[in-house]
């Protein structure tokens, strides 16, 4: 008889390998590898060309029935999925520990339990109880949600497909703790979790059923388990923040039902998290008078305008100590480039000095039209004169100190005029500007630092 080869799958990327090493030879995560049954081997070809059931297709040219979505009644949750939810989706969403997934999935769900939906909370990490206590906490102890604590797929979609109406939002929290009694191995591990997905899946598909996942995420911030996870779902979101802070923000990395560059803000309050409509007022809030080193930068988020306060701090170093370079919110080596063009093309001398940058309220910036801003940020800070009271800055800076054309950027003036701002610097020829707004056209780098040099 053939002896049984051992086999070691990588719990972070799922690579195969047929002894056990103490890092993964594709990902190079250590101590990732833990031992699974082996896959069954078929001594000979099979026929996969008879035996099935003939499958049905549909003519693209035809009409077809449009999916009506379902709101949750939180429009800052709706925003990022499109409009809703999809029937028959599925969902992946992660986050930290302790930002609030639970918390959101659990007012959505109580939210279209009271409209009249049915809806099933499934906990593999809490006991029912301990999930009452914060339904109560939150104000929703009399929301019709039927809630179970369960880790068997077999258990819960058998109990489903006994349930008299089939539940319009079906939540997993979460699907690392479930397991699935066909395939061998731990719950979490990478067969266990896409053999337990793949199950919750085809139900939700099958049935139309609404599906959230809860995944837990690594140190880095990636959701864990095997990528293909990721692939199998509709709709991957990610929830965001410091816990420091009391803002929350719901992005989509993925979506199949709408566009993937919209987020919700929600805030944590002692009731559970609240929607912000406003964004821009939360990320300004205390900010009172110009100070040195600030300067507001009107992100977009999808077709969301939000206004952000980018803070830089200057420090001359006295002795011949390598200085120090600290990024928050921020590309670390976008501010490295923006520094090198601030030497080169303006003249500044920032090699002896500390430099500093924090994005104010624990944003997170990608949008490359904040080159504009920071550099502004940055003179003002080494000169120690604020920038023009009231007044916001957005483009994209070049190696050769050129200021770029940004996406949108009468919709970022808009937005700025809307909340008060009258001043505002970025490239030329952006269209429309708003009544009542100054602009000036910045064509190059250094004519920002002069007039930030000018000022006072």
């Amino acid at each position: 008889m053939a002896k049984t080869k051992k086999r070691y799958v990588c719990q972070a990327c799922g690579a195969v390998s047929r002894r056990w090493q103490g890092q993964c030879a594709d990902c190079a995560e250590w101590n990732s590898l833990v031992e699974e049954a082996p896959a069954t081997v078929f001594s000979q070809k099979h026929d996969l060309s008879s035996g099935g059931r003939a499958v049905e297709f549909v003519s693209l040219d035809k009409p077809a029935e449009a999916l009506l979505r379902r709101t949750t009644g939180l429009a800052e949750f709706d925003r990022p999925l499109g409009g809703g939810l999809v029937p028959g989706s599925a969902i992946l969403m992660g986050g930290d520990p302790g930002i609030g997934k639970s918390t959101l999935l659990l007012q959505a769900a109580a939210t279209i339990a009271k409209n009249g939906g049915e809806t099933v909370y499934v906990s593999g990490e809490e006991a029912a109880g301990q999930v009452r206590m914060r339904a109560t906490r939150l104000g929703l102890a009399d929301a019709p949600v039927k809630m179970a604590a369960a880790t068997s797929v077999r258990d819960i979609l058998t109990t489903l497909s006994k349930m008299e109406k089939t539940p319009d939002l079906l939540v997993i929290d979460s699907i690392q703790t479930m397991h699935s009694d066909q395939i061998e191995g731990a719950p979490g591990t990478v067969s266990q979790v896409r053999a337990s997905a793949f199950e919750l899946i085809r139900y939700a598909k099958e049935n139309g059923v609404a599906l959230v996942l809860v995944g837990h995420v690594t140190k880095d911030g990636n959701i864990a388990g095997p990528r293909v996870l990721e692939h199998m779902v509709d709709v991957v979101m990610s929830f965001e923040g410091e816990r420091s802070h009391q803002y929350r923000i719901l992005r989509v990395l993925k979506n199949r039902f709408g566009a993937v560059d919209e987020i919700g803000v929600f805030a944590m309050a002692g009731k559970g998290l609240t929607e912000v409509e406003n964004p821009s007022m939360l990320f300004l809030s205390g900010r009172d008078e110009p100070l040195a080193g600030s300067a507001v930068f009107p992100a977009l988020e999808g077709t969301r305008p939000v206004l952000i306060e980018v803070q830089a701090l200057i420090v001359r170093l006295q002795s011949g100590a390598t200085p120090r370079r600290a990024v928050v919110g921020w590309d670390t080596g976008r501010l490295a480039m923006l520094l090198a063009v601030l030497e080169a093309r303006c003249g500044l001398n920032f090699s002896s000095a500390e430099v500093y940058l924090n994005v104010a309220g624990g944003y997170r910036l990608s949008d490359p039209a904040a080159d504009l801003a920071v550099a502004g940020a940055l003179v003002s800070a080494l000169a120690d004169k604020p920038l023009p009271d009231k007044s916001v800055h957005f483009g994209e800076v070049s190696l050769a100190g050129e200021v770029r054309p940004v996406a949108h950027g009468g919709l970022r003036l808009r937005e700025a005029a809307k909340l008060g701002f009258t001043n505002g610097s970025g490239p030329p020829d952006i269209g429309e500007i708003p009544n009542g707004l100054n602009y000036v056209s910045v064509a190059s780098l250094p004519k920002l630092v002069d007039r930030v040099m000018r000022a006072h």
